[in-house]
């Protein structure tokens, strides 16, 4: 008799890939559509009881779910059965519950960083593990005459430039003192220009916490693990520190180069800047990435160190990388010969400028750094090892 997963189905990045693996692994899956735009994944009883009735109806081996849920962790335990999550998301919330600490979860995270300082503050069953690449998907896709009318450019950036008012915490400081406003676009501009180390959130002084909590109060969950501090750079300041670079850096590059953007907002604030909308995760994406010449990536400054999704998809569809430095890229990935990083706003002109010109080169680096991807950070490869640690 096959063993069953319950799979916690929501629109996460992903699903196919992973449900395809542990299917290849032998398991049934049975769904439980998870309602986490509507209902309260915290602290919901309602839900933690359907999902538990759901669990000790048909007892599946574990439940797994893209993402962290505390009450499918609360749910897990109570029916003594593993709860499994793989978490792309930062920053991340609901990881700070208390329930982080139940011997039945088994926790994911694509950010070493947050991986260990989780397990600093006693949470035993959360690991390392980057994301994966959906390779053989990526290879099936042929990319057409019509797809290279669509989709060629010098430079590639897919994403949100947090420049919309609603898509950034931020706003809602802006009736700050003078001298708060003044200390926080200081430490943000500092951060700005730092790579490989995180500023914000030692540097909100107990007299600049106060003064933030004053026009923009901010409530603490029962089972919060997460302090104010962490709260409010992760949330506000890097959200608003990663606007600025990403503009910054659209901007610069577009006086020189021709730039495609891919993103649902409106961006006049980049004028020269090609916006050509959203694109479909599935089926555009892919190939926006196989047909530029170099796709960019500008990581979510709350990501302290992972490799974000997006810049593995880039690489698992051939392209070429240049991204800010992360420091887990190292673990699977040499600088300059799979991928190429910048530690500095003003390098990337040059770098941009040396890699159009130097079409041998880039076309090489993008062939290793696809091959390091397929071999190392592949779904099958990865699904394995979470079976393993489980």
């Amino acid at each position: 008799m096959r063993e069953t997963v319950l799979f916690l189905e929501w629109k996460s990045f992903g699903n196919d890939f992973l449900l395809r693996e542990l299917r290849d692994n032998g398991y049934e899956i049975e769904m439980f559509p998870f309602p986490r735009e509507t209902e309260d994944v915290r602290n919901g009883a309602g839900l933690t009881e359907k999902l538990a009735e759901r669990i000790l109806a048909i007892r599946p081996q574990f439940v797994f779910s893209f993402n962290y849920f505390p009450v499918a962790a609360i749910a897990c335990k109570a029916c003594r059965t593993k709860y499994v999550t793989w978490v792309y998301d930062s920053p991340y919330i609901l990881l700070y519950s208390q329930t982080i600490f139940y011997d039945t979860n088994r926790v994911f995270l694509f950010d070493s960083y947050e991986a260990e300082k989780l397990k600093g503050m006693g949470a035993k069953n959360v690991f390392y593990l980057p994301m994966a690449a959906a390779v053989d998907y990526y290879d099936s896709l042929t990319v057409t005459a019509q797809d290279h009318r669509e989709y060629d450019s010098d430079i590639t950036f897919i994403g949100s430039t947090y420049s919309e008012e609603k898509q950034h915490m931020f706003r809602h400081l802006k009736q700050l003192d003078s001298y708060t406003k003044g200390y926080l676009d200081g430490i943000m501009l500092l951060q700005k220009n730092l790579y490989g180390m995180d500023i914000l959130e030692g540097a909100l002084t107990d007299e600049i916490l106060n003064n933030m909590k004053k026009v923009c109060p901010i409530h603490a969950h029962g089972d919060g693990l997460e302090t104010e501090a962490w709260v409010f750079a992760n949330y506000f300041l890097a959200r608003k520190v990663t606007a600025m670079e990403r503009q910054e850096i659209l901007s610069l590059l577009s006086q020189t180069y021709e730039v495609t953007l891919f993103t649902p907002e409106d961006t006049p604030q980049l004028p020269k800047v090609h916006n050509r909308g959203k694109l479909d995760y599935y089926t555009q994406a892919p190939l926006a990435m196989k047909c530029a010449k170099i796709n960019l990536n500008i990581s979510l400054r709350s990501i302290h160190s992972g490799m974000p999704l997006r810049a593995l998809d880039i690489l698992g569809c051939g392209g070429f990388l240049l991204t800010n430095y992360q420091a887990d890229y190292a673990k699977y990935l040499e600088a300059g010969r799979d991928y190429v990083y910048y530690e500095d706003v003003k390098q990337i002109p040059e770098l941009v400028s040396y890699y159009l010109q130097h079409e041998d080169e880039r076309k090489e680096i993008a062939k290793n750094g696809y091959h390091k991807v397929k071999e190392y950070l592949n779904y099958s490869l990865l699904v394995k090892k979470i079976l393993n640690r489980i």
